[in-house]
């Protein structure tokens, strides 16, 4: 799969949030988004997965643009916003099942993604009684349960624990292998690890960065007037 967003714009009243925004991803690598709260991180991911609507560009997969096709999305990507979307009252199998059928998850939970993501271990479990890692991996779960070849991540690892940051991370160095294309937006030095490709939200234009495991100078970066 090759993924390509070409000149996505966002406006909002008094506020230009996106500005032309251009990146391109090929099959088996991650991009990572980094930038300071409000620059657009989020919304550029809601825009890309259809949650919101884009006031210009396109979202090409394989050549189709996925914002004029939004019916393709479900099809083709998964997509973990930042909060969890999941019903609390039920059950992780319950919540899976209203993304796919039976079989499909039970495959999953014998040799796939939800075997890596150790969701196998609280199938039963009310979303309620979940710890905050287990929503995570439940919540990415239900994303890539009927295997997309492209997931967009919003904050993935954001306030886990080391067991369970190591445990989505390897289920995410496992997907890369397989072909899937990742977009991640993150703050957490451990993700940024993963990516292949840096940019740097700011200003409403995404600028690529080279990422060299200095999370003090990115953070540095983030902070200049003039980047």
């Amino acid at each position: 799969m090759e993924v390509e967003a070409v000149e996505i714009q966002k406006k909002y009243p008094g506020k230009t949030v996106l500005n032309g925004v251009s990146f391109s991803a090929r099959a088996g690598s991650c991009v990572g988004i980094v930038g300071s709260n409000g620059s657009g991180k989020s919304t550029l991911l809601s825009i890309l997965a259809g949650v919101r609507r884009a006031d210009g560009g396109a979202f090409l997969c394989d050549g189709e643009d996925l914002l004029r096709r939004p019916g393709m999305i479900p099809k083709v990507l998964g997509y973990v916003p930042q909060a969890d979307p999941l019903m609390e009252e039920l059950t992780a199998w319950d919540n899976l099942r209203m993304w796919c059928d039976k079989e499909t998850i039970k495959k999953s939970l014998s040799h796939g993604a939800l075997k890596l993501l150790g969701v196998d271990g609280f199938l039963r479990t009310p979303v309620h009684r979940m710890s905050g890692g287990m929503k995570k991996r439940l919540s990415i779960g239900c994303a890539v349960v009927s295997d997309p070849k492209l997931l967009l991540l919003d904050e993935p690892s954001a306030a886990l624990d080391p067991v369970c940051k190591e445990s989505i991370r390897c289920y995410l160095e496992a997907y890369k292998k397989e072909g899937g294309v990742i977009l991640m937006v993150t703050h957490d030095a451990q993700d940024l690890e993963l990516c292949d490709d840096c940019y740097i939200l700011k200003g409403g234009g995404l600028y690529p960065y080279q990422y060299d495991g200095d999370f003090h100078k990115l953070a540095a970066a983030l902070c200049e007037k003039n980047f």
